[in-house]
């Protein structure tokens, strides 16, 4: 899978795709319009941050490029890719139980803290995409 070279962009099916782990210096879109809200996209190699509205959504260490990402109160998904392993952080409901899966296999449930935060770490590298879906219980 190749980087979000628009830095942010909607997929025909509603969905949103962002981030470009290739570039060499942050590089940041602010102000995209996208079903009635505002997204900023923060990427380069070291880490790729989106806020919907000034609010955290998603932030992975290091930069990852994301496609096809859609949520809701029930449900998270998106396909990641990146050259190396790396966590993403997800802002979700606070201290709720979510099962997590990645390539269909549930790799075990997880609670938020307090602020609602989830941490998840992927097996990436060049050439090979995961498929994320984070379901609440």
């Amino acid at each position: 899978m190749a980087a979000v070279k628009e830095l942010l962009r909607a997929e025909a099916d509603g969905t949103l795709s962002f981030g470009d782990y290739t570039l060499g210096s942050k590089t940041k879109l602010d102000g995209f319009a996208f079903q009635g809200d505002q997204y900023k996209v923060k990427t380069f190699s070291e880490i790729t941050k989106l806020e919907k509205n000034g609010m955290f959504v998603y932030e992975s260490v290091p930069g990852t490029a994301v496609e096809n990402f859609k949520a809701n109160a029930e449900l998270v998904s998106f396909v990641v890719s990146g050259d190396q392993d790396a966590q993403f952080t997800l802002e979700l409901e606070a201290d709720s139980e979510y099962i997590v899966y990645m390539d269909g296999v549930n790799v075990g449930d997880m609670k938020t803290n307090l602020s609602g935060k989830l941490s998840v770490s992927a097996e990436l590298e060049s050439g090979k995409s995961v498929e994320v879906k984070i379901v609440k219980k």
